[in-house]
């Protein structure tokens, strides 16, 4: 293949590569989970020789159900890999178990004007907001300065509001957009990417479905089938290396509370370490998940409100319900990670740092000599 001719981009299964053993739903992506919507806001302006500022960022905004987050909240959870970086109203989380506005992700840089921003916007739909109580919004970010011009501030309200607004339960695009316009991933472009798992418990069928923001390992480390592809591909390096964070967000109709679920998104780790991560010091990889199996209302006629729960504590010699929904979160976080990795296209940003793509079909040709494809 002519190298200088750009390859397609496509999800991995396009390709042959198949991840894990579980059923996969419609749309092999977190949309699967009903209910839960996407949105991004892709922001690329300026070029390096212009002098004006490089702009390589954006925002991605997943809502957990259709209704009014503020009066109606979901049971959730976060777990931390490595802890270099930041996701607002974490304490919330750890102290009440539940999530009451939008994820929203962004850049390093924006993290404070997109919790300002969902603040605002939810306050504009929703009197009571700010007078009966306050959002306090979830927010996490990946630093993506090595394309974009962090000293500029490239990102507004506005681009918040139009992630937010423009999300839906579609098909939910890949690679480099939203908040990963400007991210990297073992050194490669990074990109966003989503997969989705279905299963049968005891006669239901439940969906987890998984999205991330990839930025995060460096090329040496990289894994794809098990097969060592960064140490087979030593070209295609950008200037310097430069990390930042993978944020994962899982979803579930699966009736977990947050002891529970703060269990499912820890089994992102595992998804990771299979694509070769070792969650690198300088790395935040902070992982939320929620349930939509529970919607908690504000005011309610009577003071207890029933909730439905996965049972605990089953004999796990006889093999633990839970243990399936791990095994979803693990393949589903795998094969969003490859997808992130094989849709990103290379991009060139400011001054002149580029991140190469994932060259596919040098890629597929290691994975047949190794026999995984």
């Amino acid at each position: 293949m002519d190298r200088h001719i750009p390859e397609k981009r496509g999800r991995i299964r396009e390709f042959g590569l198949t991840v894990g053993q579980l059923e996969l739903g419609p749309h092999n992506g977190i949309t699967d989970v009903a209910g839960v919507r996407v949105g991004h806001r892709t922001v690329v302006h300026g070029e390096p020789e212009t002098g004006e500022p490089v702009i390589r960022s954006g925002v991605t905004a997943i809502w957990p159900h259709g209704g009014d987050l503020f009066r109606e909240r979901v049971y959730g959870a976060i777990s931390v890999f490595n802890g270099y970086g930041e996701v607002t109203s974490k304490l919330v989380i750890d102290e009440w178990g539940m999530i009451g506005s939008p994820i929203v992700i962004t850049d390093t840089t924006h993290i404070g004007m997109a919790y300002d921003a969902v603040s605002r916007y939810m306050a504009a739909r929703d009197p009571d907001v700010g007078d009966l109580d306050v959002v306090i919004p979830v927010v996490a970010e990946c630093d993506d300065g090595f394309l974009s011009d962090n000293r500029a501030f490239g990102l507004a309200r506005e681009d918040v509001f139009a992630a937010l607004d423009v999300a839906s339960g579609d098909p939910v695009p890949e690679g480099a957009v939203g908040s990963a316009t400007g991210t990297q991933q073992f050194d490669f472009k990074g990109g966003i990417g989503t997969s989705s798992r279905v299963l049968e418990l005891k006669g239901e069928r439940f969906t987890v479905g998984v999205l991330l923001n990839t930025n995060y390992a460096n090329r040496h480390q990289l894994q794809i089938l098990g097969v060592p592809i960064g140490r087979l591909i030593g070209d295609l390096m950008p200037e310097y290396h430069s990390e930042g964070s993978c944020i994962a967000v899982v979803a579930t109709d699966a009736p977990l509370h947050p002891g529970q679920l703060r269990r499912l998104a820890r089994r992102v780790d595992v998804g990771l370490a299979r694509t070769g991560s070792v969650g690198n010091d300088g790395s935040g990889e902070i992982f939320i998940a929620f349930s939509t199996a529970n919607v908690i209302p504000r005011e309610t006629p009577r003071l207890g409100h029933p909730v439905e729960v996965l049972a605990e504590g089953q004999f796990w010699t006889q093999g633990s319900p839970i243990d399936r929904l791990f095994e979803a979160v693990a393949e589903a976080t795998e094969e969003a990670a490859l997808n992130a990795l094989f849709q990103a296209a290379t991009t060139r940003g400011r001054g002149g740092h580029v991140l190469h793509a994932l060259p596919i079909g040098r890629t597929l040709e290691f994975l047949r000599s190794w026999r995984a494809l």
